[in-house]
C-alpha cells in the first residue's frame, strides 16, 4: 500500500517545514509545500495530492479559502484549513465550504493527525456513504484508503486484480502481488467499485481490465483461475461484449 501523499500550503516557511517534518514522522509521504495559490494549484495537478494542509491567511491576492474553493470544484481531495487569528468575515467564509476539519494554530503532533484522519473519513463518507461500512475505510477520487493501525493507507483501484470474499471478509489482490484483507461483506464493498469491476460468483468480483481468458466456466487473471457462477455468466458475457 502506498502512503497518504499531503500539500501543506502555508507561507511562513519555518511553520511549514515545521509541519512536513512532523508528518513525515507520522509516516504520511509529503510533498514540497507550497507557498501561495499559484504554486499549490501547480503541485495539485503535477503530484495529486490525496490531502491538502492550508493556512487560511496566505500572502498574494488570493487566500486559503480561495484556494479551498477551486480545489472543492476542480480536484476533489479533502483539505484541512490552518488557522490562527481570523477575524470574523474570515471565519464565515471559511464556514461556507463546510471544510472537513480544521486546525487552530499552534497545535501539536496528535492534533494533526486528529484531524488528518477525521478529514479522511469524514470527506468518504460524504463522497461515497457506503465506504464507511468497511470498518471506517475510505473511498477518495480513484483509490481506496484503508485503515491499518493508526494510518490510512492508498490503494488504487487500478491496481486491484480480482476480490475475493471470506465470510466477513474481502481479499484484495493487486498486480503488486500484495494481498489486503478488509472487513466488509462483498454486497457492501461491491457498491463502492468502479464500473471496470464485475462479480463473476458469490466469491469473487474481477477487474475487467485485466482480464486474460474467459470461457464458460472461469476467467483467468494474472494466472489465477476465478469460477463464474451460473447466475453471473449471462451477465458477464454481455458486459464484455459492450467492451
Amino acid at each position: 500500500m502506498s502512503k497518504v501523499k499531503i500539500l501543506v500550503v502555508e507561507d511562513e516557511i519555518v511553520i511549514a517545514d515545521n509541519i512536513c517534518n512532523t508528518l513525515q514522522n507520522l509516516g504520511y509521504e509529503v510533498l514540497e509545500p507550497a507557498i501561495n495559490y499559484s504554486e499549490a494549484i501547480e503541485i495539485i495537478e503535477s503530484e495529486s495530492p490525496d490531502l491538502a494542509l492550508l493556512d487560511i491567511q496566505l500572502a498574494g491576492s488570493k487566500d486559503g479559502i480561495d484556494l479551498a474553493w477551486k480545489i472543492k470544484e476542480d480536484y476533489s481531495i479533502p483539505f484541512i484549513f490552518l488557522t490562527s487569528n481570523a477575524d470574523p468575515r474570515t471565519v464565515n467564509r471559511a464556514k461556507d465550504l463546510d471544510p472537513p476539519a480544521y486546525l487552530v494554530k499552534p497545535f501539536n503532533k496528535d492534533d494533526l493527525y486528529t484531524s488528518i484522519e477525521l478529514a479522511l473519513h469524514n470527506y468518504g463518507a460524504k463522497t461515497h456513504p457506503v465506504a464507511v461500512k468497511a470498518e471506517d475505510n475510505v473511498i477518495i477520487k480513484d483509490s481506496f484508503f484503508i485503515k491499518d493501525k493508526h494510518l490510512f493507507h492508498k490503494v488504487k483501484f487500478s491496481d486491484i486484480l480480482f476480490i475475493k470474499s471470506e465470510h466477513v471478509y474481502v481479499e484484495l489482490y493487486t498486480v503488486s502481488g500484495k494481498k489486503h484483507l478488509i472487513r466488509s461483506t462483498m454486497n457492501d464493498f461491491v457498491e463502492s467499485l468502479p464500473k471496470n469491476f464485475f462479480r463473476t460468483h458469490r466469491s469473487y468480483t474481477v477487474n475487467l481490465d485485466y482480464l486474460d481468458t474467459i470461457n464458460s466456466r472461469y476467467v483467468i487473471i494474472n494466472e489465477e483461475e476465478i469460477p463464474i457462477g451460473k447466475n453471473f455468466r449471462d451477465d458477464l458475457m454481455r458486459q464484455i461484449s459492450i467492451r
